[in-house]
C-alpha cells in the first residue's frame, strides 16, 4: 500500500484525558526522575507550581488514551504489524499539572517515502490544549515497512 499525500489533513476523533497525580508519580519513578517536584505536592508548590507538573514526554502517554489508538492506521488500511516508531518531538507552550483535563486533536501533517517506497513515513501532529489554551504540539513519525516494494 502506498500512502497518498491526499491523506494529509485527515483527522482522528479528538479526545480528552485527565492528568492524575498517581500516574504522574508512577511515570516520574519509572523514568528515573529524581526531582521531588514531580512526585511531592508540597515540593511542587514550594517551587511555585499549583500541583505536580507534567514531566516531559508524559503527554505522549495521555495521547495514547484515545479509545482506539490505532484507528488512523486501520482506517488507512495499514497493517499495524508493519509500523515502526520513527521519531517523536514535543514543543511546549505552557505547563500542565495534575488535575488538568487536556484535549488532544490529531491530524496527518505529512507523508513521504524512501527506498523506492519500501519505507513510508506518516507524520501525525497533535495539538494539546487546556480550556482552549495551547499546552503543547506533539509530532510523531511512524515508519511503515512495505515488503512488496522494491528498494532502489
Amino acid at each position: 500500500m502506498t500512502l497518498d499525500d491526499q491523506i494529509i489533513g485527515t483527522r482522528v476523533p479528538e479526545h480528552t484525558a485527565e492528568v492524575e497525580r498517581g500516574r504522574l508519580r508512577f511515570f516520574a519513578k519509572a523514568t528515573g526522575q529524581r526531582d521531588p517536584v514531580y512526585s511531592d505536592v508540597e515540593q511542587a508548590r514550594a517551587a511555585g507550581h499549583p500541583d505536580l507538573p507534567v514531566p516531559p514526554t508524559f503527554l505522549f502517554c495521555l495521547n495514547m488514551e484515545t479509545p482506539e489508538p490505532f484507528a488512523l492506521y486501520t482506517t488507512l488500511g495499514i497493517d499495524p504489524r508493519t509500523i515502526l516508531h520513527g521519531e517523536q518531538a514535543f514543543d511546549y507552550h505552557a505547563m500542565a499539572y495534575a488535575g488538568d483535563v487536556l484535549s488532544f486533536a490529531t491530524h496527518v501533517s505529512d507523508v513521504y517515502s524512501k527506498k523506492g517506497g519500501a519505507l513510508q513515513f506518516l507524520v501525525r501532529t497533535t495539538e494539546v490544549t487546556r480550556d482552549g489554551e495551547p499546552i503543547a504540539t506533539l509530532r510523531s513519525t511512524a515508519v511503515i515497512r512495505e515488503p512488496a516494494a522494491v528498494a532502489s
